[in-house]
């Protein structure tokens, strides 16, 4: 069952092929994803079980990936929490009311119940789980340092969250805090609906020194994967310069961008699962420069602990033919 294969794999077992997804594996670059969108707004599309259902079953139909990472967004826990966001064409997530001062910090509200606020992800959660999938079903949620850096500043200002920490550290200290309890409480419930494992998305991370990563987020991870009962994933970018932060935050797997060579993760990182880390404009190239570079990732990887996946997601105008040609190679590996 490709369902057990993802999950012995994020539990460092030898498998007799590599278990293969994409983030971001539902969207943009398929034309049935399109035909979906057309009429439904994306807020409102992930809010609606039966429509984010349809949209995270049709990787399955085309592919069968060994995980079906559910349609949803990092930003959904913003909401409750006391922020609006829109989603603008050319500029991405806009958050209202972005934190400026350090009394910002203070309305920013935790205590919700979140069965009840985003039920409608556990939905979704559900729905795939019960479908006739032979997949793990995958939930995920953003880290606190990736949400922060969505509501710090103006749109887009990727340093406005750096500059906050410098001038006020014990507001954006308590800003980490609000966000480890959520996203805790979060991913906890989707586990409860149904989820087989985790991903946590705390991609800005890689924006930061290794040794600000130390001290702002290891024991923030921590907090957040003890207490998950399922196998989890920790994903940041330029993960070159901070493999071992990684392995401290306490996720099950590893999961590495292409800045990093697979071989230098497998002596760093020793026998603690990875995941990764097809350069994801690889995609873009011929059918047998796909399966070529591919298969280089698969056997610097090995046979134990491995999940072959992108370095990072699927670009909106990538070939759909070469991602079918990516989950092919994995799946025609004999060990």
């Amino acid at each position: 069952m490709t369902r057990d294969l993802m999950l012995s794999a994020l539990r460092g077992e030898r498998t007799r092929r590599p278990p293969v997804w994409l983030m971001r594996q539902a969207g943009r670059y398929l034309p049935e994803y399109r035909d979906v969108r057309e009429d439904i707004g994306f807020k409102q599309a992930i809010k609606t079980p039966e429509v984010a259902e349809e949209i995270t079953m049709q990787p399955w139909r085309r592919f069968e990936p060994d995980a079906l990472v559910i349609y949803s967004d990092i930003l959904t826990v913003l909401e409750p929490m006391g922020w609006g966001y829109d989603l603008v064409e050319g500029v991405g997530p806009v958050v209202n009311d972005a934190v400026e001062e350090p009394g910002d910090v203070d309305d920013v509200v935790t205590d919700f119940d979140v069965d009840e606020e985003l039920g409608y992800v556990g939905d979704v959660v559900e729905r795939v789980s019960d479908s006739d999938a032979d997949a793990a079903t995958l939930g995920f949620a953003g880290g606190p340092y990736t949400l922060a850096s969505y509501v710090v500043g103006e749109p887009g200002d990727r340093d406005a969250v750096r500059r906050f920490r410098a001038r006020y550290p014990d507001a954006f200290s308590r800003l980490l805090d609000c966000f480890t309890d959520v996203v805790e409480r979060y991913l906890e419930m989707q586990i409860r609906r149904g989820a087989d494992a985790l991903q946590l998305f705390d991609t800005w991370a890689g924006t930061l020194s290794p040794e600000d990563h130390r001290d702002l987020l290891v024991d923030r991870h921590r907090h957040v994967f003890d207490g998950l009962d399922a196998p989890s994933i920790v994903f940041t970018r330029n993960s070159a310069g901070r493999l071992r932060e990684l392995q401290d935050s306490g996720a099950d797997c590893v999961s590495v961008d292409w800045t990093v060579d697979m071989e230098t993760v497998r002596h760093e990182l020793g026998e603690t699962p990875v995941q990764g880390n097809l350069d994801p404009t690889d995609l873009y190239g011929s059918g047998e420069y796909v399966e070529r570079r591919t298969m280089e990732v698969i056997e610097k990887a090995g046979n134990r602990g491995h999940v072959l996946n992108l370095g990072h997601g699927v670009h909106k105008d990538t070939p759909v033919e070469n991602v079918e040609r990516f989950v092919a190679t994995a799946k025609d590996v004999l060990r």
